[in-house]
């Protein structure tokens, strides 16, 4: 590979400086982390906000299971949240919230927060850089692709980048990430989708147009590439200069600067907007989530480490919501949360938790259609190290969901070369989009499939009901791995009923998935 394919490929293409209120920000190009996902048979004006939990966020006390309180007392009494001290959702009696999130339960009972139970993918991983990695590539092959799962898309829309980019029809960057590197989601086939704002010379050879000569080395004409490249990024940086004095914050609710990380990138995620910049998604984060000692303190189950983490996350996303509303921006604006994983049912004794399997994803917003999408973990009376909490919903049903429903992405875009497969969607945002007219939504499980007896130590039989095509019903352990293929074919409208043998199945959970179409309906099985 020569040398300068070898930095298109593998380094951002630029690096420019650009600061607010003492954040670096990084700005991607045409082809960024969901760029134009943008460029569909709709164009919209809607705006995607993503916040990385880094570390592995412990989904069991975050949306605590109170109908499995007695089992998580004996799996994790060291780290257990007290009962009485759990924040309760308007509408639901056995799920609620960790109690330093009274901001998202306001937000929630608000109906401006949705969340979606379960959310893995087959076969986890848990590894921080390998799953990060699969959510990253939108992957969970043995061997995950070179590119991102986005950039593989832009690749598809945007030949040519960074070719005649910026330019006139779209002058703005078209994602930004604010105080981290360049998401590996950004990588296309041939080259590196983003460009990073990040070294102050570089921005003031960007504002003044100039580049410093390079030696006539071999090194020195990679610099020279790099710097050339460089300029094109001087309209995004004067862009967003430009919003960032038109639209001061208008909340009262941020907290001291400094004293929240993750609030003072969405403070100037909100100004941005505010100002007029037509960037499509913004990346922020906040960490670390890898809890797996001192997750709680001394004075309180309900203190410590965790808690800490999940109370900047309420406040910052509670002052953004408020910001962007007062702003008048609130429709155009969907937020969603994501970990790398969750971390196992059981504690281990330094008073943490180790890497685990599923986790709850947040969505926030006045657009989302808020509730709980999925049902309650189910916990083992006697967890050991090796139970994990049974996947629910693969993650990449919200990205699908996102990029049709919200970006209007067209059904051709939705392909298997972007996602690796179609996936579900979830009923989630309320969508104009045209292009989803017509698509059925997930919807309640108890309608179409169940079984009984249900615990059972020796046969079930599972019912469901279909409106006639093409079925298939897979069964899965209780980490999202395939135990075996139950029903597949083409079936008349109608109510059916199989057997299913489980002398064989270890004693655990289960859970068994119809597809029908874009529709899938999912339940428990309990093997004794």
């Amino acid at each position: 590979m020569k040398r300068r394919t070898f930095l298109r490929r593998a380094l951002p293409v630029a690096t420019v400086p650009f600061l607010m209120n003492g954040f670096t920000i990084k700005a991607f190009g045409k082809g960024s982390v969901f760029e134009k996902l943008l460029r569909s048979s709709t164009e919209n004006d809607k705006v995607l906000v993503i916040i990385q939990l880094t570390g592995g966020n412990d989904g069991l006390n975050t949306v605590i299971p109170l109908d499995q309180y007695s089992a998580l007392s004996t799996a994790r009494a060291n780290i257990l949240i007290p009962a009485n001290l759990v924040l309760a959702l308007s509408g639901y009696t056995v799920t609620g919230l960790h109690p330093s999130m009274p901001e998202i339960q306001a937000l929630f009972n608000e109906q401006k927060v949705a969340i979606v139970q379960g959310v893995s993918y087959p076969n986890p991983n848990f590894s921080h850089f390998e799953a990060t990695d699969i959510w990253l590539t939108g992957s969970n092959d043995a061997t995950p692709p070179p590119t991102g799962w986005v950039g593989r898309y832009l690749d598809q829309e945007y030949t040519g980048y960074p070719t005649g980019y910026p330019n006139s029809t779209a002058p703005d960057p078209l994602a930004l990430q604010i105080g981290s590197t360049v998401s590996t989601a950004l990588q296309g086939p041939a080259a590196s989708m983003g460009i990073a704002i990040t070294s102050s010379s570089s921005f003031y050879q960007l504002t003044s147009g100039t580049t410093p000569s390079a030696p006539n080395t071999p090194a020195g004409h990679e610099l020279s590439f790099l710097r050339e490249t460089s300029l094109q990024t001087q309209s995004y940086a004067t862009v967003i200069k430009n919003a960032a004095t038109a639209q001061a914050n208008l909340s009262t609710l941020y907290p001291t600067a400094g004293t929240n990380g993750l609030a003072d990138q969405l403070k100037i995620v909100a100004q941005l907007i505010g100002g007029g910049l037509q960037t499509k998604v913004y990346m922020v984060s906040i960490g670390s989530f890898d809890t797996h000692s001192s997750q709680v303190d001394v004075s309180g189950n309900q203190n410590g480490n965790h808690a800490d983490l999940l109370a900047q996350f309420s406040t910052a996303v509670n002052a953004f919501q408020d910001d962007i509303t007062l702003m008048g921006k609130q429709d155009r604006v969907l937020g969603m949360t994501f970990s790398e994983f969750g971390r196992r049912i059981i504690s281990n004794g330094s008073q943490g938790t180790d890497h685990g399997t599923a986790e709850p994803v947040f969505l926030f917003g006045s657009q989302v259609k808020a509730g709980l999408l999925g049902t309650n973990p189910v916990i083992p009376a006697n967890a050991t190290v090796n139970d994990n909490i049974a996947m629910q919903q693969d993650f990449r049903s919200i990205y699908s969901t996102v990029l049709k429903d919200w970006f209007c992405v067209s059904d051709d875009a939705l392909s298997a070369s972007m996602l690796g497969g179609s996936f579900p969607l979830l009923d989630l945002v309320n969508s104009s989009c045209s292009t989803t007219t017509g698509i059925n939504k997930l919807s309640n499980s108890d309608d179409v499939l169940r079984n009984y007896p249900n615990p059972t130590n020796s046969t079930t039989v599972i019912e469901f009901s279909t409106t006639g095509g093409s079925i298939q019903m897979k069964l899965y352990d209780d980490v999202g791995k395939e135990v075996e293929t139950l029903v597949e074919g083409t079936y008349a409208p109608g109510t059916y009923q199989i057997q299913v043998d489980t002398h064989s199945m270890s004693k655990g959970i289960y859970f068994y998935t119809l597809r029908q179409g874009e529709q899938k309906f999912t339940q428990k099985m309990l093997v004794m």
